[in-house]
């Protein structure tokens, strides 16, 4: 193990060096407090890596970032983008040396985000990039499948011919519970709110699709189950869709709440819960990676197997220019874009 400072690589990064990378001034709209500067090239500190980015992929944490509601926001100016895809570059104390030139995927460590042309994570946030993906793909394929896996596998454990309701379906985190359900012999009801989030689940291969401004989800969900109500809800949007949520659930049900995308919290009632005899699961990755790594680390496996035999496909609408960054987070902050947006960070030779 190197106990020597910040050293990087021959040839990758010299000292004193600067880069381009997006800064966040303050809070409020993306298009008006990100902006585009010159910044030193940070330094890992222990147990961090320097990645040289070569992708980003965009979230609707990043969007909550710039806006400053997150509670994940650092002080300003910090650059965002939680999510990339690069070349180990540098290492800090307490890191292997054998990682250097690696490429992977991972988490950023904010301040220093994504959007620029390095970036700074923690050595066991980041994991080897997936070779069946190309970049940008690939810069999409960690936290929402991560979390999809550690909701349905693990807390829900999902089991084979059981119904799952999946709201929020199109978006980037639903998306991959789709495919996650259906990769486990689950029966999949997949609630968008769009035309093109319909057709883009239903290529998905989701036994059923709902619009849920043309069709009521509570008739045809009851409908379909015989009126028993689901055996697993994956809740990314909360608010309403959790309200209907406990309303779908059926005997011994398993409602995993993975996100606030309505950004709306609604209590849950205890005389509800026993009635129906349902379960209300927590899903937050980041107490995983900080609690049990060793099963993150294992779920990552499991996932590159998963997308190795074809059953998982991160669902990349649509490959921004660096320069183009912030009109993309502020696209995620009016909620007008589906399936994953990336950055290219350091465009294909």
């Amino acid at each position: 193990m190197s106990t020597e400072a910040y050293a990087p690589s021959s040839g990758t990064v010299a000292a004193g060096s600067t880069m381009r990378a997006w800064r966040v001034t303050g809070p409020g709209d993306p298009l008006k407090v990100m902006r585009l500067e010159e910044v030193p090239v940070p330094s890992p500190g222990p147990g961090q890596v320097l990645v040289r980015v070569d992708a980003a992929g965009l979230g609707l944490t990043d969007a909550a970032l710039a806006q400053g509601l997150s509670v994940q926001a650092p002080p300003p100016p910090f650059t965002p983008g939680l999510e990339l895809c690069g070349e180990i570059v540098g290492v800090g104390p307490e890191v292997s040396q054998y990682r250097l030139g690696e490429r992977v995927i991972g988490q950023t460590t904010l301040p220093s985000g994504a959007l620029a042309q390095y970036a700074v994570a923690r050595a066991q946030d980041v994991f080897p990039a997936p070779t069946a993906l190309d970049d940008a793909p690939a810069s999409v394929f960690h936290i929402a499948y991560l979390t999809a896996w550690l909701g349905l596998y693990r807390r829900a454990s999902v089991h084979v011919g059981e119904w799952v309701l999946i709201y929020g379906a199109g978006g980037g985190l639903g998306s991959a519970a789709v495919q996650l359900a259906l990769a486990a012999g689950a029966k999949v009801i997949a609630v968008v709110g769009s035309d093109e989030k319909f057709k883009m689940v239903r290529a998905l291969g989701a036994q059923v699709v709902l619009h849920r401004h043309r069709q009521d989800v509570e008739t045809a969900v009851r409908e379909l189950t015989g009126g028993k109500g689901v055996q697993v809800v994956f809740d990314p949007v909360g608010g309403p869709m959790f309200e209907q949520s406990c309303r779908l659930a059926g005997f011994e049900a398993r409602i995993v709440v993975a996100g606030f995308a309505s950004q709306q919290a609604v209590p849950v009632a205890p005389e509800q819960v026993r009635s129906a005899n349902f379960t209300v699961l927590g899903v937050n990755s980041a107490l995983y990676r900080e609690r049990e790594p060793e099963l993150v680390q294992r779920a990552h496996a499991d996932l590159t197997r998963l997308l190795d035999a074809g059953a998982l496909r991160p669902q990349l609408t649509e490959t921004l220019a660096f320069d183009q960054a912030a009109q993309g987070v502020a696209r995620l902050a009016e909620v007008s874009a589906y399936g994953r947006l990336a950055v290219a960070v350091r465009p294909a030779s």
